[in-house]
């Protein structure tokens, strides 16, 4: 057998252990591209009367939503606009538990309480990341093909190329007539689709491993001369533990940010689980974008900023290989390019879709076209 044959078998074969999980992975990604701009059309409950009165601290905004889960663990908890609800956010990862309680942020009233593993979104998500399967079951096969996918991309690519130049322009669109069977069509609708979303399909997979796989984040964190540890990394206090009667240092945070930071976004704090462990802050600084926040850490008695070995601290200290971790989840879903990046993830993953469907038929077509041969010459 040639090499190309060799690679063609290997393309046809990884295919079809693949496929199912490829659909299901690229069809779930392609209905979560838009989720931001879905959710905002409902979300009315997020929003607020702005009051001329202080709002709630973090320990007040923490003790008033661990009234509805009181057995449970709060994440963090975020402060927006003057507009905007408080959502304090309780997640624990066995049993899974992820919700939210949205807070009037200047009576503490409840204004709703939502469970991130309900709903349309949550269901794409689960399927997009587990099949729908048990999380330690299903995070590996998503996984383990997703990783193969790259390969099939790459072997696609080198069975597209044909062997003369004069048959390239062929390869590159649909040539249909009236009399082109179907399986032509079918053919073409493998190859030329294929070839022509095979690098925004890679770069998608890519992404989606680099979050599947820190081996793989390692590996290219350091390989693009990345210095700094590659994980995140919550810094300890630098202080004592300073008695301050009921005050509580932690409470005056989100003022103070807010007032150094007037163009942030949002700002989601993070309680220490220890009394040696720093506050820790995200704070947003672009709508529906992730890789240009901010990482701030604090002492919990001084609430002097303590920085972290991690990647993960502040954007405009970030090197190009810290960028590029940084990046990676906005680029896979899009969201890198606003809207019109969107879109065309959208458009990607949903062609991608289509490929093992085209593939599995071009399987079949030639299988069964053989089995009626040999009946034939039997008769």
């Amino acid at each position: 057998m040639t090499t190309k044959k060799i690679i063609f078998q290997l393309h046809k074969y990884l295919g079809l252990a693949t496929g199912l999980v490829v659909f299901i992975v690229a069809i779930t990604g392609c209905c979560w591209a838009f989720r931001d701009e879905i959710e905002s059309l409902y979300d009315d409950y997020k929003t607020v009367t702005p009051q001329n009165k202080p709002i709630l601290t973090p320990t007040k905004a923490k003790q008033l939503a661990q009234e509805i889960f009181p057995n449970n663990t709060v994440h963090g908890t975020v402060f927006k606009k003057a507009d905007d609800a408080i959502e304090v956010i309780f997640y624990d990862a066995e049993p899974e538990f992820y919700q939210s309680v949205f807070l009037n942020p200047y009576s503490g009233e409840v204004i709703q309480v939502d469970d991130h593993f309900s709903g349309f979104f949550a269901f794409i998500l689960k399927g997009h990341m587990r099949l729908w399967l048990p999380k330690t079951i299903g995070e590996q096969v998503v996984g383990v093909s997703i990783l193969i996918f790259i390969l099939i991309i790459i072997s696609g690519f080198i069975i597209w190329l044909p062997k003369k130049r004069k048959n390239l322009k062929q390869r590159l669109k649909f040539d249909w007539k009236k009399t082109t069977r179907w399986k032509r069509k079918n053919f073409d609708l493998h190859t030329v689709i294929g070839f022509y979303i095979c690098s925004l399909a890679l770069i998608l997979a890519f992404t989606g491993s680099m979050m599947s796989y820190n081996w793989l984040k390692y590996v290219v964190y350091k390989s693009t001369g990345g210095e700094k540890e590659a994980r995140f990394i919550i810094p300890e206090n630098q202080s004592e533990n300073i008695a301050n009667g009921n005050t509580i240092p932690m409470d005056f945070l989100i003022v103070k940010l807010q007032k150094e930071n007037p163009e942030a976004k949002g700002f989601e704090l993070h309680y220490p689980q220890t009394a040696d462990e720093s506050i820790y802050v995200e704070v947003s600084n672009s709508k529906d974008l992730y890789y240009d926040s901010d990482f701030r850490f604090f002492d919990q008695n001084t609430l002097e900023e303590i920085e972290t070995p991690s990647i993960y601290g502040k954007y405009e200290n970030a090197k190009i290989a810290e960028k590029i971790q940084r990046m990676n989840y906005d680029i896979h879903i899009g969201a890198i390019g606003g809207i019109a990046g969107k879109i065309i993830a959208f458009l990607v993953s949903l062609l991608t879709a289509t490929l093992p469907v085209t593939g599995v038929l071009l399987w079949y077509g030639r299988n069964y076209k053989k089995k009626k041969v040999l009946e034939s010459i039997e008769v």
